[in-house]
């Protein structure tokens, strides 16, 4: 409702020793200023700022807006000093033209868009040094963690049982169901390609060895730690960003408790200790697929398939699967925590570091994964 006992606002423009004086009379407030914007941008844009004096001697009454307005002419000055671009006593007016100023972000002329060679170039480098540096602050996240964890060993009453236990119930029974479809899933297609391929050429019995080696070495790691990337490193980011939100993370540190010791920690010795229980319900469940489908499709009988799967394959391949799940679970947590810890207050921030940790969860999974195949392929494992 507009104000019928608000003065006119009425602006002066004058030059004075080779300075533009700015003379506001009457009221300005959100109701009166508005004819006005379009003076102070003139002047605002065909003067130097350091160079323009509002006198607020005939001031009257003013708001926040007609104190943004009055404070836009020399906010683009270097060094906006109050006592030296305003003048006359008007307290109020100084003190809101002062807190406008202070909360008012100054920006630049608009970038103009380029195309072309060099603009993809820079856009790659920036790319690679936002991962470079994701990388250094995860690394620097996961020591933090370690010293916390190296605390906790040492003096063992500081370590949080109940939050482990309940993790490890979200993070490994509650995930094993889903987990065990998938794993059955791709031994089932594993073997139904097998057969189709290998019976061509007379070896379907063959059959057996590729689920096997295929399951136990690389698929139910992987469908394991995809999984936990997928559904525990989201719930990780977002419960722990959901605190950040709302202070909660804070509040624990003026109580004096270590956010590591109660939410980082416990969420990374469950999935340490989870991931291989969920890859061996995985290797299960993809060779019972497996077989399901060579009984099917080839007549190979179950009690065939256990026999030759225990007697041409090599314990080792068990072994080389298993040794990548706690890895793969360390790295999936540490990365859903940290992206947690650094949710900022807003939704949108919580939802772009949700993406954030399920991606490079997947990624590093990727990537360790192809190390350790290089790595069991040199040793001969």
């Amino acid at each position: 409702m507009r104000d019928e006992s608000s003065a006119s606002a009425e602006l002066v423009v004058r030059e004075q020793g080779g300075r533009t004086i700015l003379e506001p009379h009457g009221d300005w407030v959100v109701d009166t200023i508005g004819r006005h914007d379009s003076a102070i941008r003139a002047v605002e844009t065909s003067n130097d700022p350091c160079d323009i004096i509002v006198d607020l001697t005939h001031l009257g009454r003013v708001d926040t807006a007609g104190a943004y307005l009055l404070g836009r002419a020399t906010r683009r000055c270097p060094t906006p000093d109050a006592d030296f671009h305003f003048v006359g006593i008007h307290r109020t007016a100084r003190r809101l033209i002062e807190e406008v100023r202070l909360r008012t972000q100054v920006c630049g002329p608009e970038e103009v868009r380029t195309f072309g060679f060099m603009k993809a170039m820079a856009r790659i480098g920036a790319g690679l040094e936002a991962a470079y540096q994701e990388a250094v602050d995860t690394f620097a996240f996961f020591g933090k963690t370690l010293t916390t964890g190296l605390t906790c060993f040492v003096q063992p009453w500081r370590f949080r049982l109940t939050p482990t236990v309940w993790a490890m119930e979200e993070v490994g029974v509650n995930a094993l169901p889903i987990v065990a479809v998938l794993s059955f899933f791709i031994g089932a297609v594993v073997a139904f390609m097998g057969a189709n391929l290998l019976q061509s050429v007379g070896f379907s019995v063959f059959t057996v060895e590729l689920v096997g080696i295929s399951v136990l070495r690389e698929f139910g790691v992987l469908i394991t730690a995809i999984m936990l990337a997928g559904r525990s490193d989201s719930a990780f980011t977002a419960s722990i960003g959901a605190m950040k939100m709302q202070q909660e993370v804070d509040a624990m540190r003026v109580l004096g408790l270590d956010p590591f010791e109660a939410l980082v920690l416990p969420r990374v010795v469950a999935c340490v200790l989870m991931a291989p229980l969920l890859t061996f319900g995985a290797m299960v469940a993809g060779i019972f697929g497996g077989m399901l489908v060579a009984w099917t499709a080839q007549d190979i009988s179950p009690a065939l398939f256990f026999t030759r799967l225990h007697s041409e394959l090599d314990i080792s391949h068990f072994w080389v699967g298993m040794s990548k799940a706690p890895v793969f679970g360390l790295v999936v947590a540490i990365i859903g925590c940290r992206q947690g810890m650094q949710v900022q207050g807003d939704v949108e921030s919580l939802g772009r570091r949700v993406t954030a940790s399920v991606v490079q969860s997947i990624f590093a999974v990727i990537v360790l994964e192809a190390l350790f195949a290089m790595m069991y392929l040199e040793l001969g494992i």
